[in-house]
Parts: structure tokens; C-alpha cells; sequence
């Protein structure tokens, strides 16, 4: 189990990050926090949880630990496999995560695509007994991170939230709306434009 990696950061995507181990580069599926606090050419270390698969061995990397657990955590309700539980973690950090879940609050949940009113329920039912496991999540100094070419970041933020579930359209949509804030703050790097999308996906 890979647990943990330090490395250079050499390629930072909408919802990956690719880090160099000396010379081994790792491609590790990443949520918008997590790209968000890293800067190409940068030292980071990644928390990790390692997904094996018949098929295919896929890593996912968060900036802390709470995170990576919130991550494994939702994967043990039934239903839940690791994509939507990227997408959960993604849209609700651990802390919001938590208190979703203790409040049963089943439309912030259903916030996330690809869970509606029955999977939320079923989620609060499951882990309402597990989630009190989750430490207070620290606040993410989000480092300087490379802003993107003007002709580059729409359609890495657009495969960005696709790839977390949402539709073309959604995607699109979310995109044009951050387009004054990417205007307004053209250094601004793909993690911060994943993340204001993401929060005009969740109104």
C-alpha cells in the first residue's frame, strides 16, 4: 500500500497532479484543494490511497491526511465506489462532510453528482457511526500555483468537472461562470478555478 509520497510537482491537471520521485514519475488523481495547494516545479507531499482493480491500479493523492480518510471513508457505504467518493470529497471537504452527515442533511449531499435522495439517505444511515472518525480538517495555505494559458484553462476546468461527474453542459455552464473571476485574476491556477466552479455547481 502506497501511503504517502514526496516529490517535485512536474504537470498539474483540473483533478491530477503528476510527481516526480527521482526520476519515477507517479500521475495521482487529485481533488481541486489538492491541485489547488501545489505549484509546478514545487516540493509536495500527497497523501495517498491506492485503488486496485483488476484492470488497472489507480492512485489518488490529497494534500492531508483527513482527506485521503474522508475518501476511504465514503467508499464503505454500499454503492459508493471511488470516482463518486473523489467527487464527494471534492465537493464537501471532511469537516462539511461530517456535519452533512450527522444533520442528515440529504440535499447537501445531493449536491454531489451521482447521488440522489435514496443514495444520500443510505450514506447517512451507514456512516453516521463511522464519521465522527474524521478529524477537524486544517485550513489549506494554498500555495502559488501556475496559472494555465487563456486558451488552456477553460478546457482543463471543463474535463476537470466532467471527469468528477458533472455533464458537458453543467461543465460548461460552471465554466463561463467563473470566467469574470479568471478576467479579474488572470494568475490564478486551474486548482483555484476548479474550485470556484465547484462552488457554483453546489448552490
Amino acid at each position: 500500500m502506497i501511503a504517502q509520497l514526496t516529490g517535485t510537482v512536474v504537470a498539474v491537471g483540473g483533478t491530477w497532479v503528476v510527481v516526480d520521485l527521482s526520476g519515477f514519475g507517479v500521475r495521482a488523481l487529485c481533488t481541486p484543494a489538492t491541485v489547488a495547494s501545489v505549484r509546478v516545479g514545487g516540493t509536495t507531499t500527497l497523501h495517498t490511497s491506492l485503488i486496485v482493480r483488476e484492470e488497472s491500479l489507480t492512485l489518488y493523492g490529497f494534500a492531508d491526511a483527513e482527506e485521503r480518510d474522508a475518501f476511504e471513508l465514503v467508499q464503505s457505504a454500499s454503492g459508493i465506489g471511488p470516482k463518486i467518493a473523489q467527487a464527494v470529497v471534492s465537493v464537501l471537504p471532511p469537516d462539511d462532510l461530517r456535519a452533512a452527515i450527522l444533520a442528515e442533511n440529504v440535499v447537501a449531499l445531493t449536491k454531489v453528482p451521482g447521488i440522489g435522495p435514496k443514495g444520500a439517505k443510505k450514506m447517512v444511515i451507514e456512516l453516521k457511526d463511522k464519521v465522527n472518525a474524521l478529524g477537524p480538517i486544517p485550513d489549506l495555505a494554498a500555495g502559488p500555483s501556475s496559472a494555465p494559458p487563456a486558451q488552456e484553462w477553460r478546457e482543463q476546468v471543463a474535463s476537470g468537472l466532467e471527469s468528477l461527474g458533472w455533464s458537458s453542459r453543467d461543465a460548461a455552464a460552471a465554466v463561463e461562470r467563473v470566467v469574470p473571476l479568471r478576467d479579474a485574476e488572470p494568475d490564478l491556477g486551474i486548482g483555484e478555478l476548479m474550485r470556484a466552479a465547484l462552488k457554483t455547481l453546489a448552490r
